[in-house]
């Protein structure tokens, strides 16, 4: 290893002013063996740069080469994977790890000791050094091949020590006064020996003069000693008297700090008096506005609440550790125990009074809301009770059990209230929608319970006008025991009856507007009283959302048990949330709202079942309109709910209109014409889009239409097949052209295929009717020239055609003469009467259907003429009439007509 580190030094550190400190041996770990060597060096010029080089042997000689260096400040850590036992593997963290394994133990603590040693004389940089034992770190290398070339060096660092500029100075001087300080360097020496022998006697013979000045230097330490005891004496007697003062003293201390401790003590005793006196102190005239307040006023409502505040925060203040073991807290909190019961019940029954008087003031203006469509306002109930906002939340903070009680006993009084209201209100609403008189308001679709109510609807009649105009033409449409009241207008069947339609039009105004200010009476009513009842009873729930907050209540519809207060008198059972409260509570006290709802639904699905349109949209825009709201909240939920009842109702509505298409039945002595149901479809779009012009609800129309639409093409088709007095291709033609017609014209987006079938439909069925309807005026010419074209098919040339017996020159002139132009003007004539029988007027499509025969008529005209010309050529065969005849023959028949 000696040979390979002076071979290095050689050849490749020299030459770059570095010297060669220590080297290992190592190869890459987990790797293929190729050895090289790391070694640590130093610059020999100055500021001295400590580096780690990896030298390599070269593959092409035996020469090594400089590979890779870094800066030993660029090191971070050196990890010697094992402290306790010999393992030559290492790790050198610079700005990657690289893993070296040594080729003994020995040279790899050799390297990593002068790593260190490197590291604290030039660098007193921090690097970790993981894994290596602190006796390697604190010893020098060992001993060794490598350490002896090493150590001398590191020795000769050691002592060398820089010369400064005076010494420079005074070397220089001395060389000077002496000619051969360079050429005779050993008399030089012998020169310098004799001149320090000659100084050391000078040095001598000064110590030896001065031995009189240290006898001297003797004497006066000597008597500065004496001095010394004389005040040690002194200072001892100080000491003496000092300990008694001392003594003294202590005692003081321990007084001051007695007294100092009592004021202490007294100090915090004070406080704690204080505290008490301020948390626990309730005034004279709390105490009496809780006994005695008055709580009908808004002055005294307003010293209830103050004095109740008051009160709660002494009872809630956070005694401190022992205060409730004192006698005065005791009595204090006795004290505010009892004016806590006396106060809410106190509270309680002035509530409850409360509830009671302002429902008798409620319901003497039951009977004037009676007779109109208008819900009774509760504002001025909700207006009084909100003065006691605070003291029901001071209740329900205090007196849970009382504050439950008052709560059920405002839903059940305000439930009852209700149910008499909304009840009233929904027979006033049916009795405007069915125009009921007098005698006709015993029909079992309006029960009437109570007298009173009767008497007041019966003068109904009278005011029924102002909100649906006349009612005087519904009069003649009571409600029968089991069937419609009147079958035409709510089926598509017959639409197209002018006074029927106009009727219809002016009852399903009247319908729609009634259906929407019953939806317009009830959402206010429901946000105010769910508003109310959050703020009332301090169940808060989201801020700035209208009606979003409730209180408890029972269970309703089977829902899962809940935390709520006792309502009809039911006990609290398990923790809910504060919006499942105010879903109970409004259930509660609106349950008969769905009820009525469904009931106003049914009557007005009886009474007209395309009502049912008018109460899809108006039921869908308040639902949205409620979720926008809340979508939890009592309302939206409600009307959800039967909203799934009015979609239902629109289903029923058009399956029993594709019901009724399929029960058609036609007259077999009477043409066709425009199908019934073609012409209701065309009276249900236009209604429907003027019904569901920008509603929510567009889709389910949409679908509706496509089943219809559906439906009306295969009954068409049907009464098509099954009419006897009309051809089929003219039932089809007439009826997909009066459908192409009215979605043309209404531009429904969803039944465009529809549309561009029934274009198809009418179209295919015009051109088989015309070519049906031309093989007969013609009908021995167009059978010789089917003949014709049946031998050209069969492998005949054109020109050969002439030859055949059947189909020979005298045969044609013998067909053509049958038809000169007076027979084919009397056999269109003929015609024309005919595609005028089949034919009905509404649609007014003759002048279409003979124009096409014209154009048909031509077309055969120019193919037989073809065929004379390409199959007897020369003959000097043509027909007995022109195109300019055939033109003449269908516009004189057309103006004849």
């Amino acid at each position: 290893m000696t040979a390979i580190k002076h071979a290095l030094q050689r050849d490749i550190f020299t030459p770059n002013d570095e010297r060669l400190l220590s080297i290992v041996n190592v190869c890459k770990a987990g790797k293929k063996k190729k050895n090289c060597f790391l070694c640590a060096t130093v610059t020999t010029e100055r500021p001295v740069q400590v580096k780690v080089v990896k030298v390599k042997k070269s593959d092409k000689g035996d020469f090594y080469k400089r590979q890779t260096a870094w800066e030993l400040r660029e090191l971070a850590v050196v990890d010697a994977k094992d402290a306790n036992k010999e393992n030559p593997e290492f790790d050198l963290h610079f700005e990657k790890v690289y893993k070296w394994v040594a080729s003994s133990t020995a040279e790899k603590n050799s390297f990593i000791s002068y790593i260190w040693k490197l590291n604290q004389r030039y660098l007193r940089k921090k690097i970790d050094f993981v894994n290596v034992s602190s006796q390697l770190l604190e010893e020098s290398v060992p001993s060794g091949e490598n350490q002896s070339v090493a150590g001398g060096d590191e020795e000769t660092l050691d002592d060398y020590q820089e010369l400064n500029t005076r010494e420079e100075q005074d070397i220089e001087i001395m060389m000077e006064g002496c000619e051969y300080a360079i050429s005779n360097a050993e008399a030089f020496a012998e020169k310098l020996s004799s001149e320090l022998q000659v100084l050391d006697g000078a040095n001598i013979q000064s110590i030896m003069a001065s031995e009189k000045q240290v006898n001297t230097l003797m004497q006066l330490l000597d008597e500065a000693l004496n001095e010394v005891d004389t005040i040690e004496g002194k200072l001892s007697s100080y000491e003496e008297m000092l300990q008694s003062v001392k003594e003294q003293m202590d005692q003081i201390s321990q007084s001051n700090h007695l007294i100092q401790l009592s004021n202490t003590n007294n100090v915090r005793l004070l406080d704690e008096i204080e505290f008490l006196v301020n948390h626990m102190d309730l005034s004279k005239g709390h105490i009496k506005a809780l006994q005695d307040g008055d709580l009908s006023s808004s002055k005294g409502i307003e010293a209830c609440t103050d004095a109740a505040e008051a009160l709660l925060q002494c009872m809630n203040v956070a005694l401190r550790p022992g205060h409730d073991k004192l006698h005065a807290v005791k009595q204090q909190q006795h004290l505010f125990n009892d004016l806590r019961e006396q106060f809410a019940r106190r509270l309680t029954n002035h509530l409850n009074n409360v509830f009671v008087h302002q429902g008798h003031d409620q319901s003497a203006t039951l009977a004037q809301h009676s007779v109109e469509l208008s819900l009774p306002k509760h504002n001025p109930l909700h207006r009084d009770l909100l003065r006691y906002a605070k003291l029901m939340e001071w209740l329900k903070n205090t007196q849970c059990e009382k504050y439950e009680g008052l709560t059920g006993n405002y839903v059940d009084y305000i439930a009852r209230l209700y149910e008499r209201e909304i009840k009233d209100f929904f027979e006033v609403a049916k009795i405007k929608m069915t125009g009921t008189t007098k005698e006709g308001k015993k029909f079992a679709t309006l029960p009437r319970k109570e007298s009173a109510v009767k008497q007041e609807t019966e003068s109904l009649h009278g005011s029924s006008g102002k909100l649906t105009g006349s009612t005087s033409s519904l009069n003649k449409l009571p409600i029968q025991g089991g069937g419609s009241r009147r079958s035409q207008s709510s089926s598509l069947l017959d639409m197209g009856n002018m006074s029927a339609s106009d009727l219809d039009v002016a009852d399903r105004t009247k319908f729609d507007k009634i259906f929407e200010q019953v939806l317009s009476e009830l959402e206010p009513l429901c946000l105010a009283e769910q508003d109310f009842i959050s703020k009332f009873f301090k169940l808060q729930q989201q801020p700035s959302m209208l009606g979003s907050t409730a209180v408890d209540g029972e269970e309703v519809d089977g829902a899962g048990p809940s935390r709520h207060v006792s309502v009809g008198g039911e006990r609290p059972q398990s923790a809910t949330s504060e919006k499942e409260m105010v879903r109970l509570m409004m259930n509660k006290i609106f349950h008969c709202i769905e009820v009525e709802l469904n009931n106003l639904i049914a009557l007005g699905d009886k009474i007209d079942s395309f009502n049912s349109l008018y109460m899809l949209v108006k039921m869908s825009h308040h639902v949205w309109t409620a979720e926008n709201v809340d979508p939890a909240s009592y309302l939206s939920t409600t009307l959800g709910n039967v909203l799934v009842t009015v979609k239902r109702n629109f289903d029923k509505c058009i399956s029993n209109q594709i019901k009724q298409m399929e029960e058609v039945k036609i007259s077999k002595k009477s043409k066709v014409g425009i199908l019934p149901f073609v012409t209701g479809i065309e009276q249900f779009a236009e209604l429907a889009e003027t019904i569901f012009r920008n509603a929510e609800r567009r889709g389910d129309l949409d679908k509706a239409y496509v089943k219809l639409i559906r439906a009306v093409y295969f009954n068409v088709e049907k009464v098509a097949n099954e009419s006897q007095k009309t051809p089929r291709d003219v039932v089809m033609m007439e009826n997909f052209h009066h459908i192409f017609s009215t979605l043309s014209r209404l531009k429904i987006s969803c039944l465009e295929t529809e549309r561009k079938e029934a274009k198809y439909k009418y179209t295919d069925h015009l051109q088989s009717y015309v070519i049906y309807s031309l093989g007969q005026p013609l009908e021995k010419l167009n059978h010789f020239f089917e003949g014709v074209e049946a031998r050209v098919a069969q492998g005949v040339r054109e020109e050969e055609v002439s030859y055949q017996l059947a189909f020979n020159k005298q045969e044609l002139r013998k067909v053509i003469k049958e038809y000169p132009g007076k027979e084919v003007k009397k056999g269109l004539d003929n015609l024309y009467k005919k595609v005028d029988k089949h034919l009905c007027e509404e649609e007014n499509l003759l002048q279409v259907v003979w124009h096409s025969m014209q154009d048909e008529f031509i077309r055969q005209y120019k193919h037989f003429v073809g065929l004379i010309g390409r199959c007897y050529p020369g003959s000097g065969i043509t027909m007995d009439f022109t195109i300019q005849d055939i033109l003449e023959y269908f516009s004189s028949i057309a103006q004849s007509h």
